[in-house]
C-alpha cells in the first residue's frame, strides 16, 4: 500500500469509506499504536465540528473539502519535518506522546507513514478544521440561504406542515464526536488561518468536554475498544466498575437540550446505573457469575455475550456501626443552587436512615481545611443538622489539605468489622494546595491503603471535572456518582447505602476467547479499565470493588468464525477478587457454551442493556453503531423498560436525543 493511501486510512476510517477488511486490519494497527488512536480521536472531532459548523454530517462532507481536509493536514505534518528535533517549522516545541512509542508490529505495518505523523500533524488537523471552515463556508452559502428563505417561508404555515418538512428526529447521526484533542500552546505557523476559541467556538468545545477559553469543565474521552482478533490475542482482561456517574451525566445534558460531551458517555457507567434481576449467590461466595449469548441488535450478522455479577446482600445493621466523613467542598465553586444546597438535602436524608450506633463527621475545604463536626453519634441530629446548616460556599478550592484532614479523622474513629467511608462531595476544582491530577490520585491511592474506602459525588457543571473525580474514585477503593436532583442525591445516598459495605475488592475478568468459533471481538466501554493480561494474576495491580448488592454488566460483540457453527465453548471467564480485609486473591472460573441463537430474542434484562449500549454509542458517534438508529432503540428500550420508574426515564431520554 501506498505512503499516500496510509495517510488517507485514519481519515477514511472515520468518515466510514473503508471495506469491513480494511476496518478490521485498521483497528488491529489502533489497538497497538497510542499516536495512532489519538490521531483517530482528533480527526473525529474535527469532522463533528466541521459538521456542526457548514450543517453537513461528516460523511456527506464534498470532495474537494475532503481533501483540504487531508492536504492541509498533510501539509502542516510535512512542514513539521523541516524543523529542528525539538522544534516544529514554526518554532514551536513539538509536544511528547504518552506511551512507549510503537510497537515493531506498528512499525512493521507503517512504515516511513508512522513518521510522518508527528504531534504537530495532529495539531494540525484542528488548523485544517479552521482553514476548511473558513474556505468551505462561502461555497455553502448560497444552498444555507436557499434552505433558511424555505425556513422562513415556512414560518407562517401550520406547525404539522413544519414538522413534516423537518429532518427525522429519529435519523442516525452522521457525525462521529471522540477523544478531546491536546492542543499546542505554542504559537501556529505564520500562514496558519486564525482559530477562534472565544464565542460560538468555545461554546462547541464546552459541549464536547473541550477546555476553551472560560471553560473549566473536564472530561477525557477515551477511543472505543476496537475488535481483535482471538487468533492473534485470545485474551481479555478487564477491572469491574460499579460507578453511575455517566448515566446523570447523559441526563443532565439532555434536560437541558445539549448533547452530552463525548467524554461524559461511558457506556458501561451507564449500562451499570440500571438494576437487573439477577441471581443473588449461594454459599461463600459473595457473587453470582453469569453468561448468556443473543444476536447484536445493531448488527444482526453479530452476536453479543453478556458477563453479569450479582454481589450478595448485607445489612448495615449486621455490620459493626458505619464511621462515615464527609468531606465537602465548601468553596466558591459551589454556591450555585444544584451544588451545595442539593448536597444539603441529600445529607438530610441520609441522616434519616443511619442507627444509633452509627457516626458522622464533616470536613470543609476552600483555601484551608477545617473539621466542621467531630465524629458524632448519627442519634445527635441536632448537633449534626446544625453543623451542616453552618456550611457555607466561599474561597479557592483546597483539596488535598482536605483529602489529609478527611483520612485522619475517620482513621482516628475507625470501626472494625464496621463500614469505614470518606464521602467527597465537589465540583472537583482543585485550585489550590495538591492541584495536579497525578498529585492527588496518588494521595487517594495512598490513603486507600488504610482501609477507610471512598465514595465520590460530583455536582454541577461549568467548571466540572469529571476526568478528576473518576480517577479519584476509581484509586480510592469507591464508587463515584453525579448527582443533578433531589432524586439522584436519594438514590445515591439512601437506596445506595447498602452499596456502602464492600463484599469484594480488586474484582478483575479475564475471558478467553476461542478463535475456531469467533473470528473477533469487543469489549463495549469499559476503555479506562482495560488492563494488561498479565495484570490478571498480579494481586499487587488494584481493581474495581463491588458492594453489597451491586450488579455489574459487561457487553462483548463478536463477529463469529465463517466455519464456527458447532458446538464447544465459545470463551472460558475467570474472575479474580479480594475478600475486602484480605490480601491474597480467589479465582472463580465459567465457561460459555456455543449455542444457536438465530431468530431468538434477547430476554428482557439483557434486551434492556443492550438498548442502553446502542443508545451510548449513538450518542459517542460510535463507528460500531452498526444500524442502530434513535427509533430503533426507542422500541428495544420501551418493550424491555416495563414499569421501573428509572427504566422509563431512559426511554424519555432517548426521545430527547433523537429530537437534537
Amino acid at each position: 500500500m501506498s505512503d499516500e493511501r496510509r495517510e488517507q486510512l485514519p481519515t477514511a476510517y472515520v468518515l466510514g469509506e473503508l471495506t469491513e477488511e480494511e476496518k478490521r486490519a485498521f483497528e488491529a494497527e489502533m489497538a497497538e499504536s497510542e499516536e495512532l488512536r489519538a490521531e483517530v480521536a482528533e480527526i473525529r472531532e474535527m469532522a463533528d465540528l466541521l459538521s456542526e459548523e457548514l450543517g453537513q454530517g461528516a460523511a456527506r462532507l464534498p470532495d474537494e473539502m475532503r481533501e483540504r481536509i487531508e492536504s492541509v493536514a498533510q501539509g502542516r505534518a510535512e512542514a513539521g519535518q523541516s524543523g529542528s528535533p525539538e522544534q516544529g517549522a514554526s518554532g514551536a516545541p513539538k509536544v511528547a506522546v504518552g506511551g512507549q512509542g510503537s510497537s515493531a508490529n506498528d512499525n512493521a505495518g507503517r512504515g516511513k507513514a508512522a513518521a510522518k505523523r508527528p504531534f504537530v500533524r495532529r495539531v494540525s488537523v484542528w488548523l485544517a478544521a479552521a482553514a476548511v471552515m473558513a474556505m468551505g463556508s462561502a461555497a455553502l452559502m448560497t444552498q444555507r440561504s436557499g434552505e433558511d428563505k424555505a425556513m422562513a417561508t415556512s414560518e407562517d404555515a401550520p406547525a404539522a406542515t413544519a414538522m413534516a418538512a423537518a429532518p427525522s428526529p429519529m435519523e442516525k447521526p452522521k457525525a462521529a464526536v471522540a477523544a478531546k484533542p491536546q492542543v499546542a500552546s505554542s504559537s501556529a505557523p505564520a500562514d496558519a488561518p486564525a482559530f477562534n476559541w472565544k464565542g460560538k467556538d468555545e461554546g462547541k468545545l464546552r459541549e464536547k468536554g473541550l477546555n476553551g477559553e472560560g471553560d473549566r469543565n473536564r472530561f477525557e474521552s477515551l477511543p472505543e475498544n476496537p475488535f481483535v482478533s482471538p487468533s492473534k490475542e485470545p485474551l481479555s482482561t478487564f477491572s469491574i466498575d460499579v460507578d453511575t456517574a455517566s448515566y446523570s451525566l447523559v441526563r443532565s445534558f439532555l434536560t437541558r437540550g445539549e448533547k452530552p460531551a463525548a467524554g461524559a458517555v461511558r457506556i458501561e457507567e451507564m449500562i451499570n446505573s440500571f438494576s437487573y434481576d439477577y441471581a443473588p449467590p449461594e454459599g461463600e461466595v459473595p457473587f453470582r457469575v453469569m453468561l448468556d449469548l443473543g444476536r447484536a441488535p445493531w448488527a444482526p450478522e453479530h452476536r453479543l455475550v453478556r458477563v453479569a455479577l450479582r454481589g450478595k446482600d448485607a445489612l448495615l445493621s449486621a455490620m459493626d456501626g458505619v464511621n462515615l466523613v464527609f468531606l465537602v467542598d465548601s468553596s466558591g465553586s459551589m454556591g450555585d443552587e444544584n451544588k451545595l444546597p442539593l448536597l444539603k438535602k441529600g445529607f438530610r436524608m441520609l441522616l434519616d436512615k443511619l442507627g444509633p450506633n452509627d457516626r458522622v463527621a464533616i470536613v470543609a475545604y476552600a483555601g484551608s481545611a477545617g473539621l466542621v463536626l467531630p465524629s458524632t453519634a448519627a442519634s445527635e441530629k441536632e448537633t449534626v443538622l446544625a453543623a451542616l446548616d453552618r456550611l457555607s460556599s466561599g474561597g479557592s478550592t483546597n483539596g488535598g489539605a482536605g483529602i489529609e484532614l478527611a483520612y485522619k479523622v475517620a482513621a482516628e474513629g475507625f470501626k472494625r468489622g464496621g463500614v469505614n467511608r470518606v464521602i467527597l462531595a465537589t465540583d472537583g476544582d482543585f485550585n489550590v494546595g495538591v492541584t495536579g491530577d497525578g498529585a492527588l490520585v496518588e494521595l487517594i491511592q495512598e490513603k486507600a491503603k488504610t482501609g477507610v474506602f471512598l465514595s465520590v459525588l460530583g455536582f454541577g457543571m461549568g467548571n466540572f471535572n469529571d476526568a478528576l473525580l473518576e480517577k479519584i474514585a476509581d484509586k480510592g477503593n469507591g464508587q463515584y456518582a453525579y448527582i443533578d436532583n433531589e432524586a439522584e442525591a436519594k438514590r445515591a445516598l439512601v437506596d445506595g447505602l447498602g452499596g456502602l459495605v464492600t463484599i469484594a475488592k480488586d474484582v478483575k475478568l479475564q475471558i478467553e476467547w476461542n478463535p475456531a468459533l469467533v473470528a473477533g471481538y469487543r469489549l463495549i466501554g469499559y476503555e479506562n479499565r482495560v488492563m494488561a493480561n498479565q495484570d490478571f494474576h498480579d494481586d499487587r495491580k488494584d481493581a474495581g470493588d463491588m458492594g453489597a448488592g451491586h450488579t455489574v454488566t459487561a457487553l462483548y460483540e463478536i463477529e463469529p468464525a465463517k466455519a464456527g457453527g458447532g458446538g464447544g465453548d465459545l470463551c472460558t471467564v475467570k474472575l479474580r477478587y479480594k475478600e475486602p480485609d484480605e490480601s491474597e486473591s480467589k479465582l472463580l472460573s465459567r465457561a460459555l457454551a456455543n449455542t444457536d441463537t438465530a431468530g431468538a430474542a434477547l430476554p428482557r434484562d439483557f434486551e434492556f442493556a443492550a438498548a442502553v449500549a446502542a443508545f451510548g454509542m449513538l450518542l459517542r458517534g460510535s463507528p460500531h453503531a452498526g444500524n442502530a438508529t434513535y427509533a430503533s432503540v426507542l422500541e428495544m428500550a420501551e418493550r424491555s423498560a416495563g414499569e421501573d420508574a428509572r427504566r422509563r426515564e431512559l426511554v424519555d431520554l432517548v426521545r430527547r436525543a433523537g429530537r437534537l
